[in-house]
C-alpha cells in the first residue's frame, strides 16, 4: 500500500521541493472546485539490471495531454520533458524499487469555478506493491450507484471531480465488506470499477466493456487487448457487456495502473466460474508483469529507464 512517509521531495511547479513545502493555497479552484487533471504512473524494479522501468509514459503524458484540453486547462511547462521531471522525482528520491507516480495538472491562482489559468502541476512519486490481492483475488459487487455518463461528466477525462463517483461506490463497498466493486451505467450495461477496467471470459471468449460503454480510455486495458492476441491467439470482444453475462463467466478480472490485474472471484456473492482465479488470466498476468519489469525485451518500447 501508500508509504508517503518516505517522500522526501516533490516535483512542483519545475522543482524539487521538501514534501512538506509542497503547498497550494486552500482557495484555488483546484480546492474549491477540484479544477485539475492527472494520470496515475507505474515504475518497476528489475533487480538484475539495478533499473526502474517506467511503463508506457508516453501513452499517460497524451491521455493528461487529452484531459487538459477537454478541461479547457492549457499545459504548464514543456510537454517534450515531462519523462524528465518523472525522472527526477525518482532519483530525487533515491526510489530503487516500484513506485506509483502522480502527475496533476491543476488551475492555481484565487479564481472562480470557472477559471482554467494559470495551471500548474506537481508530480510525486512513492514506494508502492500491491494494492490488491493478485495471487488470490478479490470479491466484487455491483454498485448502487451509477456511473457518470458523455451527457453528464465525460469518463474520457480523468479529472479530480469526476472521481467523486468513484468515491462514493468504493465507499458504498468497503461498507458492505466488499474490496472491489463495479458500476453499471445509465443504460443498465457493465462499465468499470473505480480506477480499473473489467475483463472477462465465457465459453473461451475474452469480452470487455467497449469504450462507449463510460469507461475512461485505460492504458492498461489497450495494453491486454494488444497482448491478449500477440501473445495468447485470443481475440478480444470490445463491446456492450450484460452485468448478467460476468455471473455465468468461466473467469473475470479487474485491471488498471495501480490495480495492476486482478481476479475477480465473485460478483454479488455470486462465484465466478469455480470462484477461483482462472488460467487465462494467471497467464496474461505472467505475460504483462514480464513486460513491465523489463524481463520481455520484445516491448522495451513501452519502457522508458530511470535510471
Amino acid at each position: 500500500m501508500e508509504d508517503f512517509s518516505r517522500i522526501k521531495f516533490i516535483w512542483h511547479g519545475g522543482k524539487l521541493v521538501p514534501f512538506m513545502d509542497a503547498r497550494i493555497h486552500v482557495m484555488t479552484p483546484t480546492v474549491f472546485w477540484a479544477s485539475n487533471v492527472f494520470e496515475g504512473m507505474r515504475g518497476y524494479w528489475n533487480e538484475a539490471e539495478g533499473q526502474v522501468y517506467m511503463f508506457r509514459i508516453e501513452d499517460h503524458f497524451d491521455r493528461i495531454s487529452e484531459s487538459s484540453k477537454m478541461m479547457r486547462m492549457p499545459l504548464p511547462f514543456d510537454r517534450q520533458k515531462y519523462g524528465e521531471y518523472v525522472k527526477e522525482t525518482v532519483i530525487g528520491n533515491g526510489f530503487k524499487e516500484d513506485v506509483a507516480i502522480e502527475q496533476r495538472i491543476y488551475v492555481d491562482g484565487i479564481g472562480r469555478w470557472y477559471e482554467t489559468e494559470p495551471t500548474n502541476m506537481f508530480i510525486s512519486a512513492m514506494p508502492l506493491g500491491r494494492v490488491q490481492d493478485i495471487e488470490n483475488g478479490v470479491a466484487c459487487k455491483t454498485s448502487t450507484w451509477l456511473r457518470i455518463s458523455e451527457h453528464s461528466m465525460s469518463p474520457r477525462i480523468k479529472c479530480g471531480s469526476n472521481y467523486q463517483n468513484s468515491r462514493l461506490a468504493i465507499l458504498e463497498a468497503a461498507a458492505d465488506g466488499y474490496k472491489a466493486v463495479l458500476f453499471i451505467n445509465n443504460r443498465g450495461k457493465l462499465s468499470e470499477g473505480p480506477g480499473y477496467c473489467v475483463f472477462l471470459v465465457k465459453r473461451g471468449a475474452v469480452v470487455t466493456p467497449s469504450v462507449t460503454s463510460d469507461i475512461l480510455e485505460s492504458i492498461t486495458r489497450l495494453t491486454l487487448i494488444e497482448l491478449f492476441q500477440k501473445e495468447m491467439g485470443l481475440k478480444v470482444e470490445d463491446r456492450e457487456v450484460d452485468r448478467t453475462e460476468m455471473y455465468v463467466a468461466s473467469e473475470a478480472f479487474i485491471c488498471g495502473t495501480r490495480a495492476e490485474i486482478v481476479p475477480i472471484t465473485s460478483l454479488d456473492r455470486i462465484p465466478i466460474g469455480d470462484g477461483k482465479p482462472g488460467s487465462i488470466t494467471k497467464r496474461i498476468q505472467q505475460i504483462y508483469f514480464d513486460i513491465a519489469r523489463g524481463k520481455d525485451k520484445r516491448y522495451v518500447h513501452w519502457l522508458t529507464a530511470v535510471y
